[in-house]
């Protein structure tokens, strides 16, 4: 296999939690608790597109900008912002020319199960057409067809384990393992999946696709389980739960998840698909008790006092019971391993959104919109 070049790296979604981690991974700036365990030695450049919907914050990556974007001379600049929408193809296709796009890691999605429920069109809308647009963009730039197989170009996929459906008290989700879909949102990126996939049967495009479990770490839109339970401890607001509290995921630290991506780009044969996971499972109700008596143990609160505020909520339709992915075609095929342990990664993950307040009030109140307006145009940078 010719080498691939990784010179000049579309990520989409890079404003995003798991994309903005992966490129201050990728920039060799850990997010891990302060411990940079990164080992990434990437050299070229990071051309960032994201049309900054609700969860995406490019707030996240002011010291990425400063460093190794506008902070500094244009021939040593390594990170490019694109404020576009990856439906809008003219735009689309003006940065595969402008940057020469050689290599696309695609983190882009509505990815937020109850907004798919409440309005499924923006996850179909992104998530289907968007991946599309991208794909279609890609294969005419790069040339590639079944007459001219290209293996020095890559598009990456990211997807999730919640297209295999829910599992029932044992068993594993597997690569080969049949989609079976159960929300808007699960649908949408299952659909995306597909389309992916077809490419490279197709038209021989040189892809490889991920699906991971539970991501965790910081950055993490403030309405998604983990920070949203953290931020509801130090406010002493009630703590709900969907159902009886019994679903089980398997979570994995966002840094490892990040790893395992940048193995796979880099080493994978196009049409590869790999799971990722944690093997780490947790019942929801199990998961919160842990979290309430480190985060009580941090902010000197009465842990009992804390439990009482748990509240059970209906559950949401569609309720996945399970979620759990076999790993081993990427330990045992990729050297892939997780090296942050829940009991590191949870704390970790507690200190920083307990130490970053501010972050966190800017997403809520959406004032972080106002530091990308003064550093941001419309057409990005």
């Amino acid at each position: 296999m010719t080498k691939r070049k990784l010179t000049n790296i579309l990520v989409t979604g890079g404003c995003g939690f798991i994309g903005c981690n992966f490129i201050h991974y990728l920039l060799g700036e850990s997010t891990a608790g302060g411990e940079a365990f990164t080992d990434s030695d990437f050299k070229g450049r990071i051309i960032n597109v994201d049309c900054l919907t609700y969860a995406g914050n490019a707030e996240s990556l002011k010291d990425i900008e400063a460093k190794y974007g506008s902070g500094v001379e244009e021939s040593k600049r390594r990170y490019f912002f694109e404020k576009v929408d990856i439906c809008d193809r003219p735009q689309i296709e003006r940065i595969f020319k402008q940057y020469d796009i050689d290599t696309v890691i695609h983190f882009a999605a509505e990815s937020h199960v109850d907004r798919s429920i409440l309005g499924p069109e923006a996850f179909m809308r992104t998530n289907v057409m968007g991946t599309f647009t991208l794909l279609d963009v890609a294969r005419n730039y790069w040339k590639c067809s079944l007459d001219n197989i290209r293996d020095d170009v890559l598009f990456h996929h990211i997807s999730t384990d919640e297209v295999y459906g829910t599992l029932g008290e044992t068993g594993y989700f597997l690569e080969t393992t049949p989609y079976d879909p159960r929300s808007p949102y699960s649908s949408s990126k299952a659909s995306s999946d597909h389309v992916v996939m077809a490419y490279y049967h197709t038209y021989g495009f040189p892809i490889t696709l991920s699906n991971c479990t539970n991501n965790y770490g910081p950055f993490q839109f403030p309405e998604k389980l983990l920070p949203l339970m953290i931020s509801n401890i130090k406010d002493g607001k009630n703590l709900p739960v969907y159902g009886d509290g019994k679903n089980i995921r398997d979570w994995i630290y966002v840094e490892d998840h990040n790893r395992g991506v940048w193995q796979i780009v880099n080493q994978s044969p196009a049409g590869e698909k790999w799971n990722l996971g944690g093997e780490n499972e947790w019942e929801n109700i199990r998961l919160l008790n842990t979290v309430i008596d480190l985060e009580s143990a941090e902010l000197g609160k009465n842990p009992e006092d804390v439990r009482a505020t748990i509240t059970y909520v209906k559950d949401r339709p569609g309720h996945d019971r399970r979620y759990a992915i076999d790993c081993t075609k990427a330990k045992t095929k990729l050297g892939w391993e997780r090296k942050m342990s829940f009991e590191q990664g949870l704390l970790a993950t507690i200190k920083w959104y307990l130490g970053h307040s501010e972050w966190i009030d800017h997403v809520k109140s959406g004032s972080y919109k106002e530091w990308i307006q003064k550093n941001y145009n419309d057409q990005g940078r």
